[in-house]
């Protein structure tokens, strides 16, 4: 069970991470603003993150559930990971790691798509907030890309995980916009200051991450590639 909690602490930490990154921030902003202004009473205003919240993790159980079943469905693929897994973890984990540190980059970033899509369900009252966690957690950059398909599918396979891990790491993508959601409900503190705050945390938060991925990478790498340990 320890292993399990660890996978799951591990998930919830990395979809917060993915959430307060800047290209997500993005669209949660733009969540948080749909929920503030289009939805009238705080009761509604809660239940909207609360459905944001269920919207974003469906989207992300359904999605890991599919490249599980895809992926396991092949015997080849599903013996390689059986024996290999721990040995390509350590590259993938050292990858996002300089990734998360700006050290490589990829083009592209911009929520484009998900942002023009989640315009289209503005009037839909509650199940716009349902339908607006679905398209912004399928409308991946490279951040969220990476944290997902890199980090998250790997620990997924790791533990064997097709709902929990995906579950709670769809949760922690939407922790900020029910928190920002708690606030306008209850009208109270700044917004503003708030997101400043979560801005400046992002950017150590996210280094420190990226070093904990390589430094764990390395020792994958050390102890399950070149068996030195």
């Amino acid at each position: 069970m320890a292993p399990v909690l660890l996978g799951a602490a591990s998930a919830l930490w990395l979809g917060i991470l993915t959430a307060i990154s800047p290209c997500p921030m993005a669209t949660n902003v733009a969540a948080i603003s749909y929920i503030g202004k289009r939805l009238g009473s705080p009761r509604q205003v809660l239940l909207g993150g609360v459905l944001y919240t269920v919207g974003r993790t469906v989207a992300y159980v359904g999605l890991a559930v599919l490249i599980l079943a895809g992926l396991q469905s092949i015997p080849r693929v599903s013996t390689f990971l059986q024996e290999y897994m721990n040995k390509v973890l350590g590259p993938v984990l050292i990858v996002v790691g300089l990734f998360l540190l700006e050290l490589i980059k990829f083009g592209g970033g911009g929520p484009g798509v998900g942002e023009k899509l989640g315009k289209k369900v503005e009037g839909w009252g509650l199940a716009g907030a349902l339908a607006l966690g679905v398209i912004f957690a399928l409308s991946f950059c490279p951040i969220s890309a990476a944290l997902f398909f890199g980090s998250l599918i790997s620990l997924a396979v790791k533990y064997d995980s097709r709902i929990l891990l995906p579950g709670v790491f769809g949760v922690g993508t939407a922790l900020p916009v029910f928190a920002f959601a708690v606030i306008i409900g209850l009208g109270v503190g700044s917004l503003g200051a708030a997101f400043h705050k979560l801005q400046r945390f992002e950017w150590w938060a996210r280094r420190v991450t990226g070093v904990v991925f390589i430094l764990v990478g390395i020792y994958y790498c050390l102890v399950y590639i070149f068996e030195v340990l």
